[in-house]
């Protein structure tokens, strides 16, 4: 755009500014909202040297955010083998002899996405398969969750992994009736694959990364909420930020697990042009389809298993509060009721003891909770960051893993808005699909594309269509202190919108499913728009 004012036009502007919550058009000027209200009243604001651009019959909103995202690990699954929706181990092995080049870090073949859960049986794999077609060729396949891999014996041997090799703490080696690896490693089981895994060239890391934010832009995302970047790929974005080419806002979020912490605990908070780092991401568990979700009782389909806790209580509450004193937003993964609880104590706890109650700590995920912690968390205002693809993925297994009494606080959004938390939505890929939109619907109506089940899936843990919008909006602008400048469209804030082909406040839920993205605008610059 070549005029320094641009009017976007619309059928309908939603603003979520209560004192003006719908318009005609708004204007732009120099990445900043002019103006906003009747398409006269900005021709007015704006003045004569205007460019206009009409979106005819589009929605336009705010800027949407996803709360909770991975970039690398979006980038590296849209470069290595596509394993979502595989129908079996033998589609696996299929899909892997057809791997393209991309696929391989040094001499190892990756693959992303399989989940046992959809196969006949349902029952984890092992390596067998793997070994009789790549005998030589070390094969690491990351279960859909991130918190599993399903190795083969090449990968086993380089990563010194045997029958002796003992579970590590907060992490499971899975073992056949003869006490052999079946190449199913959980949680902080894989952390011996990473580690003899050599790490991605920097055209590598920058293939995945730009593959990474082209995606987010085509499905409408103006901003992601890294949950957990490593230092590599902040010191990209870092540059590209600086250099003025970062076409979305990442507000980044330390990762806290590894040694790797120690140069973010140095290096304090970082704040750029689009890129921001002041929070810090820790696991205080593994995730409920691997049964790594740490449960205050039983899992309903596996007697004895209660999940893992990745990190020890203490060692979890003095990182937490280490990050808290250099001013960090404390964020933790939590997904079983035993996590949660123990991460509402910690956060309560540490920020009492630090004087950081200010810093909006975070529950990420919130996903499975006492009906006493969904209280407590509420109560102190603490952000609940959820996703709800994740509801609508696990429906169909959920209660067998859980029971039904402990599926009343599970992905119970309506319960934690209710309580006084401030909800951030977000979708968690790549181990969900960044579709926003998908998000949007999952959150209005707990049921899955085709409709199922009828009602939705604890119809009373839905959220209305502006609560959805806001929690994709208003939400993520909070939980990063960035409500003043974005989350709603007003003059002065940023000019962060997307325009949509339906309506998702008063249109119906179920044409989410089909909607498009016609355009995503970030500080005023369009970084997609769809072809006619």
């Amino acid at each position: 755009m070549m005029s320094k004012t641009t009017i976007y036009r619309a059928a309908r502007v939603w603003t979520l500014d209560p004192e003006r919550p719908r318009a005609q058009a708004l204007a732009v000027r120099e990445g900043r909202v002019l103006a906003v209200g009747t398409l006269d009243e900005v021709r007015v604001a704006a003045g004569p040297e205007v460019c206009e651009v009409d979106l005819g019959a589009a929605t336009v909103v705010p800027g949407l955010v996803d709360a909770h995202a991975h970039l690398h690990g979006l980038g590296r699954s849209l470069t290595t083998v596509r394993l979502e929706r595989s129908r079996s181990v033998e589609d696996v092995v299929q899909r892997l002899t057809q791997a393209p080049a991309s696929s391989f870090q040094g001499d190892w073949l990756l693959g992303k996405g399989w989940d046992q859960n959809e196969w006949p049986g349902a029952a984890f794999p092992g390596r067998a398969e793997l070994d009789e077609r790549f005998p030589w060729t070390p094969v690491c396949l990351t279960r859909v969750d991130h918190h599993a891999a399903w190795v083969n014996g090449e990968a086993l041997r380089r990563s010194g992994i045997t029958r002796t090799t003992p579970d590590p703490a907060g992490g499971r080696i899975l073992r056949d009736d003869r006490g052999e690896p079946t190449g199913v490693l959980v949680d902080n089981a894989m952390d011996a694959v990473t580690a003899a895994m050599p790490a991605p060239t920097r055209e590598q890391l920058e293939t995945r990364l730009r593959a990474a934010l082209e995606r987010c832009a085509r499905v409408g995302l103006t901003g992601v909420h890294d949950a957990g970047m490593d230092l590599d790929a902040f010191r990209c974005l870092q540059a590209w930020d600086l250099e003025g080419t970062l076409p979305l806002r990442v507000y980044a979020m330390a990762a806290g697990q590894g040694e790797e912490r120690h140069g973010y605990l140095e290096q304090g908070p970082w704040h750029g042009r689009h890129l921001t780092m002041r929070a810090v991401k820790f696991l205080a568990d593994g995730a409920l389809g691997s049964r790594g979700a740490a449960l205050h009782e039983d899992y309903s389909d596996e007697p004895g298993q209660r999940g893992l806790l990745l990190l020890s209580p203490e060692e979890l509450e003095a990182r937490a509060q280490a990050f808290m004193g250099r001013g960090f937003q404390v964020c933790i993964h939590a997904i079983g009721d035993r996590a949660n609880t123990l991460v509402v104590d910690v956060l309560l706890r540490g920020a009492e003891r630090t004087g950081t109650q200010a810093l909006r700590h975070r529950v990420e995920h919130a996903q499975i909770l006492r009906p006493e912690d969904i209280q407590r968390l509420g109560a102190a205002g603490l952000v609940a960051s959820v996703q709800p693809t994740h509801a609508t993925s696990d429906m169909r297994w959920a209660r067998t893993r859980l029971g039904a009494e402990r599926l009343k606080g599970a992905y119970a959004w309506r319960s934690l808005k209710d309580a006084g938390a401030h909800l951030a939505l977000g979708s968690d890929f790549p181990i969900e699909n960044p579709d926003v939109l998908a998000g949007l619907y999952a959150a209005r109506t707990r049921q899955d594309a085709k409709g199922w089940p009828e009602g939705g899936w604890y119809p009373e843990q839905r959220l209305s269509g502006t609560e959805s919008l806001e929690g994709f909006t208003v939400g993520p602008a909070w939980a990063s202190f960035e409500e003043v400048h974005r989350g709603r469209l007003k003059p002065g804030m940023d000019a962060d919108f997307v325009a949509l082909s339906e309506d998702p406040l008063e249109g119906p839920a179920q044409a989410l499913v089909e909607a498009r993205v016609l355009a995503t605008v970030v500080a005023g610059a369009e970084v997609f728009r769809a072809e006619d």
